[in-house]
């Protein structure tokens, strides 16, 4: 904030006016001679010490600077998104680009008042330094002076009603608002959210997409779309053919992982109408986000090959990777080929793959991601092998763009620590030129690397949060880590921070997690939530309620306070039930196990198989406040359920406290079965099987918790029957098995991309509920042992028959009052207290 407000007066000539820097003011008077000069002597030294520790960073910024477009591009492009945000103040508005050297060096927005007449022409001006800065000073002005909402449609959408008619704008406290970026980036995106969210999107949606994240103010979001098209031309130089690539590229659903070489071919292949319609879709997601003067990250070259190069190339160094998660290394799936980075031929394909996007999009950034070990170990430890794998990487980059960037996601650190040590990491991130590798601390908002790794051993790095597996649905985040973790980092002893990012592997959900994570892109001190959650309530729902206000106390003290480190917290048994028999871990009743309480879980990472444990729900607060924050909830109801985010959240909410009241019925359900009280075990089971249909028809009753919206959207990109059966396939498999299975097999991957959607809850984890108890009931009937594989072999049969159906078409609109459902509900739950 002192660097901020100083530079105020600077840029002011010292005039004595206030500045806001949001709903607070902070007043400023004339300050003597003596005072400006110190001022001036404080700036040039912080100029200084920037310029110093990141000159190459510096570098690149003024690179990236001169690949934007024109101002009057970006002015246009921030008008258009005015025009589809609030078409009724188009006229309201003035855009205008201004130089850095304004803001001090740095990105910014000014916020100031139109001189002319209010009623006749434009009422506010708005200044930023690209086309971005300019949205997100729309999008300040519009949240913290005419109390406006923007989120995604799925959890809420917009809410600009108490945005006044125009002519009659609220004026600011102050001359202007300045708000610079303290960092120069704000990133978007994980590398598998284009398959978890975005596979199914046409332009409409990403145009949505687009003009949030530059609401947001992110600017330099990752662009993976249509990149299948790129490589079949690329590869088509090197004699592979369309058909080759069959066996390479994985079905729309699962392309993320084809592209890390995870796996290939699943789901596939893809379509010739697929690779053009993507391609044409990234061009207008390209030709967006430049106009908006974001700098998009495009794909590069990791090593990933087809199967068919090593005959055509047989002297090439191609390794076979070992299997990722097939149920028993079905070579159809698994095993991918990886080029060793030092071969000559690595540094052909990569050079020719930038060069081909550069032929086709234009020269429009120097930033390429690359994750060659991503949950792929390299063949060996040793740190000369590493440090020449990863500037073999960087040359390929930097072969087909001189000044080509490498951004790397450093979940590798978190996902494999074990083999990621201090040597091996300073090896891999010292490989390429200072200023040439910028790291993803993917996991900084649980598990942040920078601050056991000297700031990643001196390269520059983007705190991000991840917050989220497989696009799962569940109330959760720490608002905490989110609102002081980036001030912490960046104002650290010998910080190489130059960033903030999302990385989440799913979108909307958690709206307030997003809604706050963004804001610290021009937030330079901590947060104070508590006061921030009720300007956000009262934004979102469009007035204040004081019942609402005591709910959000609540659930910033506990579903939004999560720090016991565990990643995977969705985990509740309706969604992910446990594969396990009961008989062979439990002996006698454990109340331990049936608390509604937290309990202590070791921490868990992704795709570690726990089939043989005692099963444990993360639960990381107490049931009991959560429930009396959605009895605040429900009582407001009547107030607020005019607003569309009140009731996604008091359904979310709902769903939030009958999932876990239905773990804990699944432990009691178990528990029964193994003190072999028939009785109880019937009780539970039915209970368990009855929250599956209840929170089934709550889910129905909003829009945005509905299976059809998801499938429909799969189907509506298919130009054929053949193409509308396969992505359909592909759309229903993800969410359910995900990977291959076998009889009594199932996938590894199974309901990692779990969805509490209505549609899936009633005929598909219902049916496979039922099937368990009903195999547990009848083992204590029959007095035989739990047949646990029977169990498996019928519900895969099940699952891989409606992963194959179409026949039936799920709605895509709500039915049902559901402030009246979730109210039933909470009356008529017996166990709810």
């Amino acid at each position: 904030m002192v660097i901020t407000w100083l530079w105020y007066l600077h840029i002011q000539s010292y005039h004595p006016y206030s500045l806001v820097s949001d709903e607070h003011t902070i007043k400023l008077t004339m300050p003597p001679i003596k005072f400006v000069l110190l001022v001036l002597l404080i700036l040039s030294v912080h100029s200084l010490s920037l310029s110093l520790q990141h000159p190459a960073i510096n570098g690149l910024l003024h690179r990236l600077n001169s690949l934007r477009p024109t101002s009057s591009v970006q002015e246009s492009a921030a008008k258009g998104l005015l025009q589809r945000l609030i078409p009724t103040h188009s006229h309201s508005f003035e855009f205008t680009i201004i130089s850095k050297d304004v803001c001090g060096g740095s990105s910014c927005f000014i916020i100031e008042h139109h001189d002319g007449s209010r009623r006749t022409g434009p009422e506010i001006v708005i200044k930023g330094t690209t086309g971005v800065e300019i949205a997100s000073g729309l999008h300040w002005y519009l949240k913290y002076k005419c109390n406006a909402y923007v989120s995604w449609d799925k959890t809420g959408g917009i809410q600009v009603a108490s945005v006044p008619n125009p002519g009659h704008l609220p004026r600011l406290d102050s001359k202007r608002i300045l708000i610079r970026r303290p960092v120069p980036w704000n990133y978007y995106q994980n590398v598998v959210t284009s398959s978890y969210s975005y596979v199914w999107w046409g332009w409409e949606r990403w145009e949505r997409e687009i003009d949030w994240m530059a609401l947001q103010g992110v600017n330099l979001p990752l662009a993976f779309t249509g990149q299948e098209a790129i490589w079949l031309k690329v590869f088509k130089r090197f004699n592979i053919s369309k058909e080759d690539l069959d066996d390479y590229f994985g079905g729309p659903a699962f392309l993320a992982w084809a592209r890390m070489g995870n796996l290939h071919a699943w789901g596939g292949p893809l379509s010739r109408n697929w690779l053009s319609d993507q391609l044409i879709l990234q061009k207008q997601i390209l030709s967006r986000m430049l106009e908006l003067g974001m700098t998009p990250v495009l794909p590069s070259f990791s090593g990933n090959v087809p199967s068919a190069l090593r005959k055509i190339y047989p002297g090439a160094n191609i390794t076979r990777l070992d299997d990722w998660n097939t149920v028993d290394g079905d070579t159809r799936w698994c095993c991918t080929y990886l080029l060793n980075p030092s071969d000559p031929l690595f540094i052909k394909i990569g050079e020719a793959f930038i060069r081909q996007q550069t032929e086709e999009y234009g020269e429009i950034t120097n930033i390429y991601n690359c994750d060659t070990f991503n949950e792929n170990t390299p063949p060996t430890s040793e740190p000369e092998y590493i440090s020449s794998l990863g500037a073999a990487v960087y040359k390929a980059m930097s072969k087909g763009n001189k000044n080509a960037v490498w951004l790397m996601q450093g979940w590798l650190f978190s996902s494999d620590s074990e083999f990621w040590k201090p040597p091996q990491m300073k090896a891999l991130l010292h490989s390429v030129p200072f200023g040439k590798m910028i790291v993803l601390d993917l996991f900084a908002d649980v598990k942040p690397i920078w601050n056991t790794s000297a700031q990643f051993y001196g390269t520059p790095y983007i705190w991000c949060m991840l917050h989220n597996f497989g696009g799962n649905i569940e109330m959760y985040g720490n608002l905490d880590s989110i609102s002081s973790g980036p001030v912490d980092a960046r104002v650290s002893e010998n910080s190489t921070m130059v960033g903030v990012g999302m990385c989440m592997e799913g979108i909307e959900h958690n709206p307030v997690v997003y809604e706050l994570m963004s804001e610290m892109a021009f937030r330079d001190e901590k947060v104070d939530v508590q006061k921030w959650l009720k300007s956000y309530a009262r934004r979102r729902y469009m007035k204040q309620n004081d019942k609402v206000d005591a709910a959000w106390e609540i659930l910033y003290h506990t579903v939004y306070s999560c720090t016991d480190g565990v990643a995977d917290h969705n985990t509740d048994f309706i969604v992910k039930l446990p594969d396990w028999d009961p008989s062979s871990s439990l002996h006698g009743t454990d109340t331990y196990m049936i608390s509604t309480e937290p309990y202590e879980t070791k921490r868990r990472f992704l795709f570690e198989d726990n089939s043989s444990d005692l099963p444990k729900a993360h639960l990381w607060y107490s049931t009991k406040e959560v429930i009396k924050a959605l009895r605040l909830f429900l009582e407001a109801g009547d107030d607020l359920f005019g607003s569309l985010p009140y009731r996604y959240d008091m359904v979310d909410l709902t769903r939030q406290v009958l999932s876990k009241l239905a773990n804990k019925v699944y432990m009691e359900a178990v528990t029964a079965f193994a003190n072999k009280d028939i009785e109880s075990l019937r009780r539970f089971s039915k209970k368990f099987l009855e929250l599956i249909k209840d929170i089934d028809v709550l889910l129905a009753s909003d829009d945005n918790f509905l299976l059809g919206t998801w499938l429909e959207s799969a189907k509506k990109l298919a130009r054929n029957s053949w193409e509308r059966k396969q992505y359909e396939w592909n759309a229903r498999t993800q969410v359910t098995m995900w990977y291959d299975s076998k009889d009594v097999n199932q996938s590894k991957l199974h309901d990692y991309a779990n969805k509490f959607w209505s549609g899936l809850l009633e005929d598909y984890y219902l049916p496979r509920a039922t099937l368990y108890f009903n195999e547990l009931v009848k083992s204590l009937e029959d007095k035989k042992k739990f047949k646990i594989e029977k169990w498996r072999r019928e519900w895969i049969m099940i699952s891989h028959k409606w992963q194959q159906s179409s026949s039936k078409v799920y709605p895509v609109k709500a039915k049902g009052d559901a402030l009246a459902i979730s109210r039933h509900l909470l009356s008529s739950t017996s166990h709810v207290k």
